[in-house]
């Protein structure tokens, strides 16, 4: 059994999350990286791996690219082959390269993960977005608003699921809308589901949305990686499915001449993540469980509103009610992501992946700081 109680000092490891507030009395509940040790069967590969002393130039793996294909399948039930498979540092380079690729203008939805945001300026491309709205306690699509914000122009979609900030894991229903919508406007979709490994409830499912039918996947880039799910962020390995040869060829056209390969480590862990650590993950979903059940029961006792977390390891929190609610909780020693940068100023998003101790403090200096 993991002890994900366990306090895990993670000062003096050039660690972004700790060292935001370093010297501080600030509890870090910010960016989606969890305090809990990485599973032991990673680690032990990633020494393996050392212990042989040569890290040269490296490619993915066969089997770990067959594990992935056969993940897919068994999980979703979605076929591709192996050639389907692109290989990237991180999964927000997937997002800025889809842009590149699309040639065209960007839409999505807001709240969202920031570098939603961010990806098509970086490519001189122009972005609309379309506002969630919250219907019996969830965030969902407004459709007719989604179909107002395309533009002539616009050529993209971008789409998370399951959601980050808002939690949500995104009915088949719901999904086939999008994909109707992006059909009908001949849209490319770019889905970003690094989250669909951390699923809280019993008896939920993740739809790849590229699963839905062939005439979806063949316009649709998917970014998934076990970054999140196996907390190795730090060692940089995600990758895009991309069935459809030409769209292929646009991504990997686009990528060329800036986009680094992975390294060694990152394709070592990535191959113990999906073909050694199911045990660890299903421990890890079981303790996140109870934690944001935790912070559902704390967060409306104070007076504040939030959703429920269907999936990841991040709150939305409605914090509208506290002037710059980000700075007011950073005075009170927790360190939140402040809303505004997902396009949503007045709500925080809080990472309960942390030992349930060190949570228990953060919502008792929240819940100190608003009396």
């Amino acid at each position: 059994m993991e002890n994900f109680d366990e306090a895990i000092d993670r000062t003096q490891t050039a660690s972004v999350k700790w060292d935001k507030y370093a010297n501080r009395d600030i509890l870090p509940m910010w960016v989606a990286d969890m305090d809990f040790r990485s599973p032991p069967e990673i680690v032990e590969a990633l020494r393996n791996r050392i212990n042989h002393g040569i890290f040269g130039y490296t490619h993915a793996p066969i089997e770990l690219i067959e594990t992935v294909v056969a993940m897919l399948e068994a999980e979703y039930g979605w076929k591709v082959g192996i050639d389907a498979i692109v290989w990237l540092p991180g999964l927000v380079t997937g997002l800025n390269i889809a842009c590149r690729a699309a040639s065209g203008g960007v839409l999505t939805t807001a709240p969202v993960y920031p570098p939603f945001l961010s990806a098509p300026s970086h490519s001189g491309q122009p972005l609309s977005t379309s506002r969630l709205v919250v219907e019996a306690n969830r965030w969902i699509h407004d459709f007719d608003s989604l179909a107002d914000a395309i533009r002539p122009e616009t050529r993209l979609f971008l789409l998370c699921n399951p959601h980050n900030p808002t939690g949500r894991i995104l009915a088949r229903g719901e999904l086939e809308k999008i994909a109707q919508l992006c059909e009908e406007h001949d849209l490319f979709i770019c889905s970003d589901e690094i989250h669909c490994g951390l699923l809280l409830d019993d008896g939920t499912r993740h739809v790849p949305i590229a699963s839905l039918a062939p005439e979806i996947e063949k316009r649709t880039i998917t970014l998934m990686a076990p970054s999140k799910t196996f907390n190795i962020p730090g060692l940089a390995v995600s990758f895009a499915v991309i069935p459809d040869p030409g769209l292929r060829k646009r991504f990997e056209a686009a990528m060329a001449g800036i986009v680094p390969h992975v390294n060694a480590l990152g394709y070592t862990a990535a191959l113990s993540a999906y073909r050694d650590c199911e045990p660890w993950r299903r421990e890890l979903i079981a303790y996140l469980a109870k934690n944001r059940d935790l912070v559902e029961r704390e967060i409306p006792a104070m007076g504040l509103s939030m959703a429920h977390v269907e999936a990841t390891y991040l709150a939305w929190i409605d914090a509208r009610s506290v002037d710059d609610p980000a700075r007011f909780f950073e005075r009170a020693g927790v360190g939140l992501s402040d809303g505004a940068d997902f396009g949503s100023p007045g709500f925080v998003r809080l990472n309960f992946g942390c030992p349930t101790w060190r949570l228990e403090e953060a919502l008792n200096r929240m819940r100190g700081a608003l009396r």
